[in-house]
């Protein structure tokens, strides 16, 4: 048994944060199974940050599991796969998550299919440069599957003259609720460290780390369990504090490095990549399979069975719902993601994208408004902020909508964490505020050019 000392963290942590409750116990000791395949599959182009990429299949197309359906629309952008064998059903807009239209592929699978992967050999990544496993990353349509969906093969393309020498992977999960990334990294320990090693290998790094928070001791003791002696890789056990996950405080904590405003990880030679993201990349040098599924963590107290589930992208919401028994009588709302930084799911007949970690029901007791009231100037928002940004002059200046002035204080270093509005006592809706100042200064910003 590994024996965890939370003494000793005490001094690597990085500053402020929130502690809310883990709310994890209704999933963390469910085995991951997978969910049955559905009739309409929904793909939408833009599943990542970046370029949406381009179809490249025409309606009434058959299609095989696994096989290419959309190419990258340029460098920051990855490939689409059909989660199904089937035919296109339509190329056109579609509803997402977030209530807006977006282009995407409809596919319609074929029910007497076995669904099984057009798994290929492995493929031989020792004998890759850099640049072809970059493009092989980007063709496999592997993003960070935190929640962000940044194309992982972007992380890994190290400008010149900067070197990489730890990777570290995310596996602190800080998010109420989800157990998505728990249950991999118990249930497939050697693929995480194989993909791991595969990454540091292609980026000269020295050295391993995954960051676990303490509220994961089985995990924990698991990966140490899967270590050989001499393996470069080591298990950092970190204090549970939201958000722990976030990519600058985890570097904080584990390597007491602060990235500066404005610059990456790897300007610190630190490359960062979430548990899923890594255990996707052995997949698909396992067995050339692309990013065609992915695990999600369907909970909260509006669901009636809990689940860890394997789903298809492309798969609507409903469907994964209806699978764990539906929404309970007195669901309110459901959200894609966790909870501090997840977002309101417009309709339930959304698909299931890359980026989805969870989805969450809540009744009405999570999701009733608290009255707010004026702010007091408590510094609360200030205190709890990781990035030590002022929430609160945030807010007053996009009511006053004075969004070129929000830029005038770093508005952009703003991670929309969620705990400045966790806070504040006045249940002043921060975060909401700062995302509405946020997406005025883009749309300003690219209408002036």
């Amino acid at each position: 048994m590994v024996k965890l000392n939370p003494l000793s963290l005490l001094t690597r942590s990085f500053q402020h944060g929130v502690h809310p409750q883990y709310l994890k116990e209704q999933t963390q000791d469910l085995p991951i199974q997978r969910v049955p395949f559905v009739e309409n599959y929904v793909m939408p182009l833009g599943q990542h940050i970046g370029v949406p990429c381009k179809p490249v299949v025409e309606k009434g197309q058959r299609l095989q599991r696994g096989e290419l359906i959309a190419e990258p629309g340029g460098f920051v952008s990855v490939s689409l796969h059909s989660p199904v064998t089937g035919v296109v059903n339509e190329v056109d807009e579609f509803r997402t998550f977030d209530g807006n239209f977006s282009q995407s592929i409809e596919i319609k699978a074929d029910p007497f299919a076995a669904q099984e992967p057009a798994i290929g050999p492995a493929i031989d990544w020792e004998s890759m440069g850099i640049d072809d496993f970059i493009q092989t990353v980007q063709a496999a349509g592997i993003v960070g599957m935190g929640g962000a969906a940044f194309p992982a093969h972007v992380k890994f393309s190290i400008p010149d003259g900067q070197q990489i020498r730890s990777l570290l992977i995310n596996g602190a999960e800080c998010e109420p609720y989800l157990t998505n990334d728990h249950r991999l990294m118990m249930e497939r320990p050697e693929a995480l460290l194989k993909g791991a090693e595969i990454v540091r290998q292609k980026l000269g790094a020295e050295e391993i780390v995954i960051g676990v928070e303490l509220n994961k001791p089985e995990a924990i003791e698991i990966l140490h369990q899967h270590i050989k002696p001499g393996d470069p890789v080591r298990v950092e056990s970190l204090e549970v504090k939201y958000p722990q996950g976030a990519e600058k405080m985890l570097i904080r904590t584990v390597f007491g490095r602060e990235v500066p405003a404005g610059q990456l990880p790897r300007d610190v030679e630190v490359n960062v990549s979430n548990v899923s993201t890594i255990v996707a990349i052995a997949d698909y040098f396992d067995h050339a399979m692309p990013l065609i599924e992915r695990i999600v963590t369907v909970s909260g107290p509006g669901v009636s069975y809990p689940a860890n589930l394997i789903v298809p992208l492309g798969t609507p919401v409903r469907d994964v719902l209806q699978f764990c028994g539906g929404l309970k009588d007195e669901a309110m709302e459901v959200i894609m993601g966790g909870p501090m930084m997840g977002k309101p799911i417009a309709s339930l007949d959304a698909p299931v994208v890359k980026g989805c970690s969870g989805i969450l029901a809540f009744t009405e007791e999570q999701t009733l408004k608290r009255r707010e009231y004026p702010c007091i100037r408590c510094g609360r928002c200030v205190e709890a902020c990781p990035y030590f940004l002022n929430p609160s002059r945030f807010a007053r200046l996009a009511r006053a909508r004075m969004y070129e002035e929000m830029e005038e204080y770093s508005i952009f270093d703003c991670v929309e964490c969620g705990c400045c509005t966790f806070a504040c006592p006045s249940a002043i809706p921060i975060v909401q505020l700062i995302r509405t100042g946020k997406d005025q200064l883009r749309n300003t910003q690219a209408s002036a050019k």
